[in-house]
């Protein structure tokens, strides 16, 4: 009984704890986040550079539009519509 006391008591050594093993696991999936927002960045700045720049003149309005005003259907107001310049 006594000889297996000491083994016993070594059994909870063994491994890391659950809590430790939570925040591995939150580290990696934050540095997986990190890493996609870094690719989609790298391939959205690839794809501008294929562009001409007038296209890119274009995208960057919209995309300025749509961060303020959402990205759902938009309609220019009515001086703007008016006073639209032809392409």
């Amino acid at each position: 009984m006594l000889a297996l006391a000491p083994h016993a008591a070594m059994a909870q050594d063994d491994g890391i704890s659950q809590r430790k093993q939570e925040r591995n696991l939150a580290k990696k999936e934050r540095e997986e986040k990190k890493a996609k927002a870094k690719e989609e960045k790298a391939d959205r700045k690839h794809h501008l550079s294929l562009q001409d720049k007038a296209t890119r003149k274009r995208i960057k309005q919209h995309t300025r539009r749509a961060d303020r005003h959402g990205s759902g259907r938009h309609r220019d107001g009515f001086p703007a519509r008016l006073f639209r310049r032809k392409r």
